[in-house]
């Protein structure tokens, strides 16, 4: 595998889109962190600080649907450029002192709808970069964007606490500046890919396909399951305030899902291919498990674990992903993961406004947390219990 990495870094090109994407990732993540702690340090309300992380995700659902053809309609040097300068200038705005938190969260919308079509254009460029190199550039993008969470996730705290929020949104606007200079001195100018098919029109075509494979939709739905999931992601600030830590509990809250992931991930190569996919709905249930805990009242520590061991299992979804992709006919491909990928946006722009609103009625983010992972388990075991039925036939493995 090392030697496959190498041959990937060894294009000048990917070179490129890798510090780009690892600026971005990490610049993110940094910017969560400090909305976080801005909305909660303004507002006290624990719904509201849910709610607008929520913004950081329900944009990308349209945005993917209506911009990502953007893609193919013009260069993708020109689409990943121009992306990276909106969201530089709008963290900007947004980093002045005092602006207000409406148009705070507005400026929030825009930038996010400018990450899909940075997506589908650096990932449509990818294989034209590397050629037969390109799975081990995608392996090595995968890596990059879970250490990125953990690095932004776990240092965000601490940063949002030294440099304030308006200082680490100034971080965040210049790491897609340098992302933007990155890609526009670093790769080669190339023509328009060509006019494409209404994006709306591929979508509804991947949602006719998932729903006519009873496999395909149990593997949509053990991914959707993420709904329960990512709520304790939205109630970060709130918790950390209530167990008495502040700003830099949130980066160490938010980063132990990602660690429990990437050491899940390592953890599952060690069980046979047919194993992994055979116990996805088991692991499932055993994401949500932990956080029932919450309703215990964990403290900080204690919260930081019964989230990493979460991550832990969590990393069913790559097996998942992984067999969900090897099920769909290539010519179909992109399609049906442009469906399932856009509900799995919703769905966790859905539960972490849920998980907030609970949060604001119960007076509490640990008991809405602990309530997220009791529905949850219900949920994932009606799942896995589908899923036990339809994986008795043949599958394929995650490789």
């Amino acid at each position: 595998m090392g030697t496959g990495f190498r041959a990937a870094f060894a294009v000048p090109e990917f070179r490129v889109l890798w510090c780009a994407a690892a600026l971005s990732t990490v610049g993110d993540q940094l910017a969560r962190v400090a909305l976080s702690v801005l909305v909660f340090q303004r507002t006290g309300s624990a719904a509201w600080t849910a709610l607008t992380y929520a913004l950081t995700m329900l944009p990308a659902l349209v945005s993917g649907v209506l911009l990502s053809g953007l893609a193919d309609r013009f260069p993708r040097r020109t689409v990943m450029v121009a992306a990276d300068l909106v969201r530089a200038v709008l963290l900007a705005v947004m980093a002045v002192p005092g602006v207000p938190l409406p148009l705070v969260a507005a400026l929030l919308v825009v930038a996010q709808l400018a990450e899909p079509p940075f997506a589908a254009a650096q990932g449509a460029l990818l294989p034209t970069v590397l050629g037969d190199r390109y799975e081990a550039g995608q392996s090595v993008h995968l890596i990059t964007h879970q250490a990125g969470l953990l690095l932004g996730f776990a240092g965000g705290g601490v940063v949002v606490a030294w440099l304030g929020t308006s200082g680490a949104l100034a971080a965040d606007a210049l790491t897609f500046a340098a992302s933007a200079l990155l890609l526009r001195l670093g790769l080669r100018a190339r023509p328009a890919a060509g006019a494409v098919a209404r994006t709306g029109v591929r979508i509804r075509t991947g949602a006719v396909l998932v729903w006519r494979d009873r496999r395909l939709r149990v593997l949509v739905a053990l991914g959707w399951l993420a709904l329960f999931t990512v709520v304790p992601e939205g109630l970060a600030a709130p918790f950390s305030a209530e167990v008495g830590v502040g700003a830099a509990g949130v980066g160490l809250l938010l980063a132990a899902d990602p660690a429990g992931m990437v050491l899940g991930t390592v953890l599952l190569r060690f069980l046979p291919t047919a194993r992994r996919v055979r116990v996805l709905g088991l692991l499932a249930v055993a994401t949500a498990l932990p956080l029932v805990a919450y309703w215990f009242e964990p403290g900080l520590v204690g919260a930081v674990a019964l989230l990493a061991l979460s991550g832990v299992f969590s990393a069913y979804q790559v097996t998942a992903g992984a067999t969900f992709v090897r099920l769909v006919p290539d010519a179909q491909r992109g399609q049906a993961l442009g469906f399932a990928r856009s509900g799995l946006v919703a769905a966790q722009g859905v539960g972490v406004a849920g998980g907030g609103v609970v949060a604001g009625t119960l007076g509490s983010a640990g008991g809405a947390i602990a309530l997220a992972g009791g529905v949850g388990v219900i949920a994932a075991l009606v799942v896995a219990a589908a899923w036990a039925r339809v994986s008795r036939g043949a599958l394929p493995g995650d490789g």
